[in-house]
């Protein structure tokens, strides 16, 4: 299945990949030429280390550009949407503790529960995707499942 990110992550990431394509491949030859120099390359511990950091970095790139290939981007639209979806901010409020949560929904690696942002791929967010204003979800945290009221969308 492709991972939902949004533009932003998409470009965030597209960014990245250039420069890991261009100045961390730089770096990383750079340092290979110099630990080359060190003599016995079957013997050269650091010149090992250069070749598996070289591998690790052609790793990555691959990875980022499968991802950006594969991806489905979706934008946030300036409407008022009526359903949760990503992007979308949301108030949620515990119907037993009557704490109420703010977070946004957003795409694959995106989230950072320090900035409220979850993932639609999280439970909380699999359980919130689709759903309405006022509608009760029931969330099952760690072994407690807890009812929750869809208090805001924006």
């Amino acid at each position: 299945m492709n991972k939902v990110i949004t533009k932003e992550t998409y470009d965030k990431l597209k960014k990245e990949l250039e420069r890991l394509k261009t100045e961390e491949r730089k770096k990383i030859a750079e340092k290979i030429k110099i630990v080359k120099e060190f003599g016995d390359l079957s013997e050269n511990a650091e010149y090992q280390s250069a070749l598996e950091e070289q591998k690790q970095l052609e790793l990555k790139i691959l990875k980022l550009e499968n991802l950006l290939k594969t991806a489905k981007v979706v934008k946030k639209e300036k409407k008022k949407s009526n359903k949760i979806e990503i992007g979308s901010e949301v108030e949620i409020v515990d119907l037993q503790t009557k704490k109420v949560l703010k977070f946004k929904i957003v795409g694959f690696g995106e989230a950072n529960p320090l900035e409220n942002k979850i993932s639609q791929e999280s439970p909380i967010g699999k359980a919130l995707i689709g759903r309405k204003l006022n509608d009760i979800v029931e969330i099952k945290i760690g072994n407690n499942k807890k009812r929750f009221k869809v208090k805001k969308i924006t």
